[in-house]
């Protein structure tokens, strides 16, 4: 190869990096808006007078517009396109932060909670879509995953801000800036992550497949030759309109199958989607704090914990990162069902063995030692697994002509039984205890090997315009 080829390929690879990165922005905004709630809850309990169930709507609420977000940007991207749905959920970020921060009352506040949540469950459909419209298949996996990193990122900079700030007042109720309790400031820091994925959409393209359905082959032609070369670009433009010319504009009914409601890849997309959420994740991410504090550690103990177990997901998904194109999809499915499965079970015996003192579970030093090891050994196999690879398959596993609808019902579904997860653990915790919770999140990651093995096809290498289904 020519140091000229050579210059070109680096170039295209940086530019296809490039508009990634800040296409999944969207995801560390869906995972700084998913944990900023975790160092809250107290907050919110003291300043809206909520108790279980009330509390579980407030942290919950997000997940209802997410569901919603997910499935109207799925839909309205066949129309708008992927970049304006993401420029759409940048706004809504702001707005959700802002109101979030300011809000005196649980009205207020689950409102500006549900349109931070479409612009959650916007971003989370709508990143992956966009990358894997954009990516080459040989790199796709890779930069497709990026999104769970950049979740995770999300995630892990929440947890410390909430801990930073708490650290700085002395609690999330204390005063901060300005006389405002922290917890409202731990809201409000989201605005600046929100301001800068809101200006850097401005400079990316338009997804050359949507470009492609809306008959703008020129702009199509210019996005990718800047990706594959002149050459190359002419070929993919040929690729594209063949699989295009068999088929009308997409339509939500094109997901549709008479005799068992939706086609069957659909069907596999929603069981991607729903057990995602089962296996009980976002407990650990929404409710962390509470759940540690539950088994005796300080609230600024379970802020730094945490903390630890964002630094320990973005290390499992940088793995799955650098391997995803080698090792495939499929294989690391199954490796994290099995070791959810097995991390939850020890959880959930470990929670088993301790005793009510003062209305709180107490565990023995050996036993609370035990279950924090395997929770965080369980965030581990999550992150390599099923956090990122769910999100890639959805991006890639759906035929050009269903992508959006396809990605709509899945990220519809997988919002749903995640507000349900949500919604019913601190039930769950004021009724059947620990124990018993954890132990139906491993029935779950148990039920999610089988499913893996029997339903789930491997992507790995194959061309958006190869998938069938």
């Amino acid at each position: 190869m020519n140091t000229q080829a050579v210059s070109a390929e680096k170039s295209a690879t940086g530019f296809i990096v490039f508009i990634s990165l800040v296409a999944t922005l969207g995801g560390f905004l869906f995972g700084y808006d998913s944990g900023v709630i975790n160092g809250t809850v107290d907050g919110l309990q003291t300043a809206f007078n909520s108790k279980s169930v009330g509390t579980g709507f407030s942290v919950a609420s997000m997940l209802l517009g997410s569901a919603f977000g997910a499935f109207f940007a799925g839909r309205l991207s066949d129309k708008f396109g992927r970049r304006t749905m993401l420029l759409v959920a940048a706004i809504l970020f702001i707005i959700s932060a802002w109101g979030s921060g300011a809000a005196n009352s649980s009205a207020p506040f689950v409102f500006y909670r549900i349109l931070g949540g479409l612009a959650v469950g916007a971003a989370s459909v709508m990143a992956p879509a966009y990358i894997s419209e954009i990516a080459p298949a040989r790199i796709r996996g890779r930069l497709t995953s990026i999104q769970q990193v950049a979740i995770i990122a999300g995630l892990f900079l929440a947890f410390l801000s909430n801990y930073l700030l708490a650290k700085t007042s002395g609690s999330s109720l204390s005063p901060l800036w300005g006389g405002h309790e922290t917890w409202r400031w731990m809201f409000w820091m989201e605005l600046i992550p929100a301001f800068i994925f809101l200006i850097m959409l401005f400079f990316i393209p338009k997804s050359p497949r949507f470009q492609m359905v809306q008959e703008d082959e020129i702009g199509a032609h210019k996005t990718l030759s800047r990706i594959y070369g002149e050459a190359g670009a002419g070929r993919k433009v040929a690729e594209i309109k063949s699989s295009l010319a068999s088929d009308h504009k997409p339509k939500l009914t094109d997901v549709l199958e008479k005799g068992r409601l939706f086609r069957g890849i659909v069907w596999v997309g929603i069981g991607l989607a729903v057990l995602q959420q089962l296996v009980g994740i976002n407990i650990v991410f929404y409710y962390g704090s509470v759940l540690w504090q539950s088994v005796g550690f300080t609230e600024s103990d379970a802020l730094l914990i945490n903390v630890l177990s964002g630094a320990l997901s973005i290390g499992a998904v940088l793995i799955t990162l650098a391997t995803i194109d080698r090792v495939g999809r499929k294989p690391y499915l199954v490796l994290g069902s099995i070791g959810m499965f097995v991390t939850l079970a020890i959880v959930a015996y470990a929670f088993s063995t301790g005793s009510i003192v003062d209305g709180r579970l107490t565990l023995s030093d050996q036993m609370g030692l035990i279950a924090l090891i395997a929770a965080n050994a369980y965030v581990v196999f999550f992150n390599m697994s099923w956090g990122p690879v769910m999100w890639v398959m959805l991006g890639e596993m759906f035929p050009n002509q269903i992508r959006g609808s396809g990605l709509a019902v899945a990220g519809f579904a997988q919002w749903m039984a995640n507000f349900a997860i949500t919604m019913t653990f601190p039930i769950f915790l004021a009724t059947i205890g620990l124990a018993a919770a954890y132990g139906i999140y491993a029935v779950f990651a148990f039920a999610s090997i089988f499913f893996v093995i029997w339903f789930v096809k491997e992507t790995k290498g194959k061309e958006l315009e190869d998938m069938v289904g």
